[in-house]
Formats: structure tokens, C-alpha cells, sequence
């Protein structure tokens, strides 16, 4: 057997629609085997969401009450898998969900939350998209399928109406002048800032 050469390598092949390309692949310890049939593997998908962290005048966040799950948010939501950014999806969703136009935010969380039984986890980004005068989030439309009410609240308050990840990233992100990196809301042991 010779060398492995750039066709006996990995190759992609189209998973259909939506779905990840699918790897084949008939290679051993380094060494490209004729007689064995391609195995194929699916590339592992992390799901990934976008929120926006915006405040008025006063310093008071903003906060949304969605109809499909028991606590407040703040306006995000997924990631498309048509090779949407994180900060497209930000500005995206902060358009539909209440109509605001988000010109500028800077990365200010990333957290990993582990897959549990009731949640599928994945990757968390949240950006800090400014101070908004009250002309403008007097604008704010809410998306009525997705969305009840929202509010403007003081840090605290609005922690104490956010689940414990998304009120763990608020208040990280608001207390840091730099991107902050966490794993289900909590900083880890083994990063220092």
C-alpha cells in the first residue's frame, strides 16, 4: 500500500437540505485500505443562539416575556443553519420580536450550556447592543405569536424575572469590559480573566 493521497482522504458529500455534509472515509492508522467500504459520519452540530443586552437612558435592560416558556428573556433566539452569523442572527431576531434595528453591539458573553434531558444546550452568544433613547424603544412592535409584553427593568429586577443561564450571562456581561467566557452561566475553574 502506498501513501495516502488527496483522494484517499476525507471527502464531503451532501447530507440534503439542512443537514450536516456527511464525511466517508476509508482510511486505518494513516494508511488507505481498497478492500474496506467507506463508513460514514455525520459532522457533529452545536446548536447556537444570539441575544441582545439593550438598555435605556436610565441603565434599565430590556426584557421579554415569550408565550412558549415560563420565564423572561431577552430578545434573541437560534442561529439559522444556512450559515447565518451570530450577529446576523442577533439583529435578525431583535427586528422581528420588537422591531428594533440594531446598528452596533459588541460581543460581550459566550456560554456553553451542556445538553440536559429537558434542553438540548449549545453555544450562547450575547452582545451588548448599547444605550436606545426612549424615542426609540417607544417604537418597539412585539411579535405577538412569540412575545406577550416586555419591560424596561433595573439590573436586579430583571435578573430576578431571567432563568438562572440567561441571568448568570446578563450579569457577567454587564459587569466585565470584555467578552466573558462561561459554561451553563457560570464562569469555569480553570479560566482566570
Amino acid at each position: 500500500m502506498g501513501p495516502i493521497l488527496p483522494e484517499h482522504r476525507k471527502r464531503p458529500e451532501h447530507g440534503g437540505p439542512g443537514r450536516a455534509p456527511i464525511w466517508r472515509c476509508a482510511i486505518i492508522a494513516g494508511v488507505a485500505d481498497p478492500h474496506l467500504e467507506p463508513q460514514a459520519w455525520t459532522l457533529p452540530r452545536i446548536p447556537a443562539s444570539a441575544g441582545a443586552l439593550i438598555r435605556d437612558r436610565a441603565g434599565r435592560i430590556l426584557v421579554v416575556n415569550p408565550t412558549y416558556k415560563p420565564h423572561w428573556t431577552i430578545p434573541g433566539g437560534q442561529v439559522e443553519a444556512d450559515g447565518e452569523s451570530p450577529w446576523e442572527a442577533c439583529r435578525r431576531e431583535a427586528r422581528e420580536e420588537c422591531g428594533l434595528e440594531l446598528a452596533s453591539g459588541r460581543l460581550a458573553c459566550v456560554d456553553f450550556l451542556a445538553p440536559k434531558r429537558e434542553r438540548q444546550g449549545g453555544v450562547r452568544f450575547l452582545f451588548d447592543c448599547g444605550t436606545f433613547d426612549d424615542s426609540e424603544l417607544a417604537e418597539i412592535v412585539l411579535q405577538p405569536d412569540e412575545l406577550s409584553e416586555y419591560r424596561l427593568l433595573p439590573l436586579q429586577q430583571a435578573r430576578a424575572l431571567l432563568s438562572g443561564p440567561v441571568g448568570r450571562r446578563v450579569l457577567a456581561a454587564v459587569a466585565a469590559d470584555h467578552c466573558v467566557y462561561l459554561e451553563n452561566g457560570r464562569a469555569p475553574k480553570t479560566i482566570t480573566p
